[in-house]
């Protein structure tokens, strides 16, 4: 749908529309006070399971935009004006979100990373869980992409995993997708579901772009023991698995050296 379309939609007034960045997956505009975003084919569920990540991440105590408006169609939000950086800030909201205990494992609604959807369901079970409902949907998903590194991760999944207990996680935390704000630091994009902190933790290490304050400061708050930091490539292969499924085998490399990484070959 045309965004001056879902605008009317959603019954509010039209502006001008300007492209922005950050549609890896769709199509963002802001529209005066608002951002549009669309798809031209999008997944059942798509924008409502953003929306409620947004709401769930608010409820936590999270900076986000506010949700007008979300349908099949499309999501349109608040604009935010862009501010100075402040990664003390976004370090203290992140430890604060990490340090709340969630009720379990998985998620009560529908969940997608980027636009590949993932199976519902919750778990008490953290390795159950993220071998049956994160990475084997992802692993047959690309697994004629991957070619010999199909077998290395399958092989992750039999190994266990340290656990620190559920938490609500943003499920996509790039730097893309964290905005620095008039009003501070805030999150955009989720993939909202109850997890182990280290998947957060893993993607925003994958990409860098988070300064060596920020870790610094939620290092601090909130520390991370070693064993959990150890297993942090094995949280990344998760994240590369979409993107080789979704942008191509240009990301092998990458997996590979996570793999090999997180066999101490790296």
């Amino acid at each position: 749908m045309h965004p001056a379309s879902l605008l009317r939609q959603a019954g509010l007034k039209p502006y001008p529309l300007e492209a922005l960045s950050g549609g890896e997956i769709g199509q963002v505009w802001r529209a005066g006070p608002y951002v549009v975003k669309t798809h031209p084919s999008p997944p059942p569920g798509l924008f409502q399971a953003e929306a409620r990540g947004l709401w769930a991440l608010a409820q936590a105590g999270v900076r986000v935009p506010r949700v007008y408006w979300a349908s099949e169609a499309g999501l349109v939000l608040e604009y935010l004006p862009p501010g100075p950086p402040d990664w003390e800030g976004l370090a203290r909201m992140l430890a604060t979100l990490h340090r709340q205990p969630a009720p379990t494992y998985g998620w009560d609604g529908p969940v997608f990373l980027g636009s590949f959807a993932l199976p519902g369901g919750t778990s008490s079970s953290w390795p159950h869980f993220w071998a049956e409902k994160r990475i084997q949907p992802l692993l047959e998903a690309a697994w004629r992409q991957l070619g010999a590194l199909g077998p290395k991760v399958e092989s992750l999944l039999a190994e266990p995993l340290p656990q620190e207990g559920p938490a609500l996680l943003h499920g996509d935390l790039w730097q893309g997708n964290v905005l620095h704000t008039q009003e501070g630091p805030a999150l955009l994009d989720p993939s909202a579901w109850w997890g182990e902190r280290a998947v957060d933790l893993a993607m925003m290490r994958l990409f860098g772009g988070f300064p060596d304050t920020f870790w610094t400061i939620y290092q601090a708050l909130h520390p991370l023991p070693l064993e959990v930091a150890q297993a942090l490539p094995r949280y990344q292969v998760y994240y590369l698995l979409v993107h080789v499924y979704l942008f191509g085998s240009s990301y092998l490399p990458m997996l590979d050296r996570v793999l090999r990484t997180r066999d101490g070959l790296g």
